[in-house]
């Protein structure tokens, strides 16, 4: 892993970061804490959250518990957030959950949840933040995708369909807060391994598989996906909005 790469204009913003307690989220979180951001992040996890936290101290970090498909919870975890940090800057719209399912398993309940735990949440913490960064004229607003269903990956369609609707809501968020001076983004990450990953899903074939698939022929951790938050996050990349950010070590 290289060291931090220096973003000064992150140092003292508001930052958000939703599913920040483990795997990608995580590192994500490392990663605005050592540019001096003033971090926060949202977690149904409380153990490995509070955890997090103890290991970046000093830091300036904050844990809300947050069921985030429980939107009237996000909201009032957003309004804590403020008013212990401030106005929020840079929202991070991290948190997913890629369960495997066979299509003639999902019934419309199910189809709902994956809905709820994979999309739904995204919108409204940008809706939550948005008043606060129109008024700043400001402002910075990264979704999560996936590139499972650009490499027309199986086994879990609504996940995919979720994943694949990310982009579309990036956009639109993009066109109607552009005037405001704030800009939208998509992250796509490939196959990241995450303890998660390596625990449910990376066997020796499967990681084999993958590496002949992609172009650098090497795994991806989550601080890869971190960096490339951080650019999208800081005034480097000012003038990008719109846009899908594909970290995938080029197997799409």
């Amino acid at each position: 892993m290289s060291g931090p790469v220096s973003y000064p204009d992150l140092a003292g913003k508001v930052v958000l970061v939703t599913g920040g307690g483990s795997g990608i989220g995580a590192a994500i979180v490392r990663r605005f804490t050592q540019q001096g951001a003033r971090t926060a992040f949202l977690d149904i996890a409380e153990a490995p959250s509070r955890a997090l936290v103890e290991a970046l101290m000093p830091a300036a970090v904050h844990f809300e518990p947050c069921d985030l498909t429980d939107i009237a919870w996000l909201r009032r975890a957003v309004a804590a957030v403020k008013a212990k940090l401030g106005p929020i800057e840079v929202l991070v719209n991290n948190a997913a959950h890629d369960d495997r399912h066979a299509l003639e398993t999902v019934t419309p309940e199910y189809w709902d949840d994956r809905i709820a735990v994979n999309l739904r949440h995204q919108f409204f913490a940008a809706q939550a933040v948005a008043p606060d960064m129109i008024a700043a004229k400001a402002g910075s607003i990264i979704n999560t995708g996936s590139v499972s269903w650009m490499t027309a990956a199986g086994g879990m369609p609504a996940y995919t369909a979720a994943k694949a609707a990310v982009h579309g809501m990036t956009r639109s968020l993009a066109r109607d807060l552009g005037p405001h001076g704030i800009r939208a983004n998509t992250v796509v990450p490939g196959w990241i391994m995450t303890d998660r990953q390596l625990a449910l899903w990376v066997t020796p074939e499967a990681k084999a598989n993958l590496l002949n698939r992609q172009c650098l022929k090497r795994t991806l951790e989550p601080d890869d996906v971190a960096r490339m938050v951080l650019f999208l996050a800081s005034e480097q990349s000012a003038a990008c909005t719109a846009q899908n950010f594909v970290v995938d070590g080029g197997l799409t």
